[in-house]
């Protein structure tokens, strides 16, 4: 079977949920047996959203192999089961790079490089990456909007593939918005008709139309779109607001997209076995509504919900696991202070630390783990998380007064947290920064031990500072004990207090960027377990 490409663009407004789209079609096309690849071209001219704001575009997503990416890969990720690498995202200022790159070098032979050829060949390279390979089908989210003048190139690109490959390995799928005017009480389909035609004047006429609408989609409403926009009535597919995130696949099959994706792409596999996210879905649904725990999020980036979509979304699939629903409170630390810690934090059933750079707020993560020690509150620390409750630990109980980690103080005398004198040197994922999948051997007995169930764990990692050693024989001998560490034992990757504390454990990597709906991160299960006794207890 040839390869077989979908790209997916949207129009009218951003944030109709194209990456969502993607995701769930991705998962459709799995279920009918078939190797997906998913990944996003981003107009933007940063070559990663790794030193972007988390206000900017929400949280950096990062792969296996190091790459920090796009939020949108998380949701790939999530759906799809499959772990992705830096080929699954592209934007416009990692394409210029190497555009330039080349030219510095010499490899255009002096022609006048250009937008077309040379800067859509590139796009179309990264596209064609994945042939030769076990991949079947490989769907491309386009990020922006269309009429965005960063995008032009990328449309153009992939305007160029329909033309490269056979008709039906090459499938548009559009996302566009139906507003709905309660006045009148009318959806009004003009500003996707005006969406589309922006597109068919870059060259593409969009085969299926994905549109989110908050009320059912008359029929005469889909007539309308399909004669305007020039597709079939059965290719206008409605796209509601869901109950559940995880149920948006099996909405849109309903809704007849999987079959329309078939028929144009000529698929054989035209049946999926839908059964077991089927299964989970009901799973979740039948939750009981009386059935919750409260957990807080105390972090720095609490103004955008996006800042912390991978910490949330694990949340909820450990909440699926232990059949409760999960309350997420986002707390800014830094309104976190000693004397505001019982009026912020009182009542919760569980706290989570969540990772973050820069010394802002750092104090009020401090106190917030200090008082979930205090009152045996179920506590995940994250990344920075650990970080701070390693500080937290050395100050309070230690008594070590000036204790913090070097990243926030040059002058203090106890930095338990720092950079390695044998890590400074060394080559790592990320130039600067430990990036990526990591091993880590756990301790016997432990509570690490325990909710993985497994003796050696990989997970992602995403930090410049480590856990000083020098402080860890005291550390250990006072109840922190380091449960994880790499394989020579020379990185602590786990902290956690195993005796006279319910759940107090945090790690050094980052356990959400690994948890699926049908296969939650253990330590988020863990937290959310305590959190349910917790409650019960109290």
């Amino acid at each position: 079977m040839n390869t077989k490409y979908i790209f997916v663009t949207g129009g009218v407004v951003s944030g109709l949920g194209k990456g969502i789209t993607a995701a769930s079609l991705g998962r459709l096309l799995k279920n009918r047996g078939y190797k997906v690849t998913i990944q996003k071209f981003d107009p933007y001219l940063n070559v990663d959203p790794g030193t972007m704001s988390p206000y900017e575009h929400g949280e950096v997503f990062v792969t296996d192999d190091g790459a920090e990416t796009d939020l949108d890969l998380g949701h790939y990720e999530r759906f799809i089961d499959e772990n992705l690498t830096r080929n699954s995202s592209v934007t416009m200022g990692k394409v210029y790079s190497n555009v330039i790159e080349k030219e510095r070098r010499g490899d255009y032979l002096g022609k006048t490089v250009q937008v077309i050829p040379h800067v859509t060949n590139e796009i179309k390279e990264k596209i064609y990456s994945f042939d030769n390979t076990d991949t079947d089908i490989v769907i491309t989210e386009v990020g922006g909007t269309i009429g965005d003048i960063e995008g032009i190139s990328i449309i153009e690109a992939i305007r160029q593939v329909g033309l490269e490959k056979n008709p039906e390995d090459v499938l548009y799928v559009h996302v566009t918005l139906l507003p709905y005017i309660s006045g009148s009480n009318e959806i009004k389909s003009k500003p996707t008709q005006h969406s589309v035609k922006e597109l068919q004047s870059l060259g593409i006429k969009p085969d299926i139309l994905v549109c989110r609408s908050e009320i059912e989609i008359p029929d005469n409403v889909r007539e309308k779109l399909a004669l305007f926009c020039n597709v079939r009535k059965t290719s206008v597919i409605q796209n509601l607001t869901a109950d559940c995130l995880y149920a948006v696949p099996l909405m849109l099959e309903k809704e007849g997209l999987g079959r329309e994706v078939c028929n144009h792409l000529k698929l054989d596999n035209y049946v999926p076995d839908n059964e077991e996210w089927d299964k989970m879905i009901q799973k979740i649904r039948n939750t009981k509504k009386e059935d919750r725990v409260k957990i807080a999020i105390v972090g720095k980036y609490v103004r955008l919900e996006d800042s912390y979509i991978s910490v949330i979304e694990s949340l909820n699939h450990a909440g699926f696991e232990n059949n409760v629903n999960v309350d997420i409170e986002l707390i800014d630390s830094e309104t976190i202070t000693q004397d505001t810690t019982e009026k912020k934090l009182k009542g919760l059933n569980g706290i989570i630390v969540p990772g973050g750079f820069g010394n802002r707020g750092i104090e009020g993560k401090i106190e917030t783990i200090k008082y979930a020690r205090e009152n045996n509150i179920p506590f995940l620390g994250i990344c920075l998380g650990m970080q701070m409750a390693v500080v937290e630990f050395a100050r309070n109980v230690l008594g070590i007064k000036d204790a913090n980690s070097a990243e926030f103080s040059e002058t203090t005398k106890n930095p338990v947290i720092h950079i390695m004198e044998n890590q400074k040197n060394v080559e790592k994922k990320g130039g600067t920064m430990r990036l990526g999948s990591y091993p880590c051997i756990l301790k016997p007995g432990s509570i690490a031990s325990r909710v993985y169930n497994a003796e050696k764990i990989d997970e992602r990692h995403r930090h410049r500072y480590e856990y000083n050693n020098d402080y860890k024989e005291r550390l250990e001998n006072a109840g922190l004990i380091c449960s994880g560490t790499s394989p020579d034992g020379n990185l602590v990757e786990i902290v956690e207090i195993e005796k006279n504390h319910p759940y107090f454990i945090a790690s050094q990597f980052h356990p959400e960027l690994k948890s699926r709906p049908n296969r939650p991160a253990p330590l988020f299960v863990g937290l959310v377990e305590a959190a349910k006794k917790n409650k019960e207890k109290n």
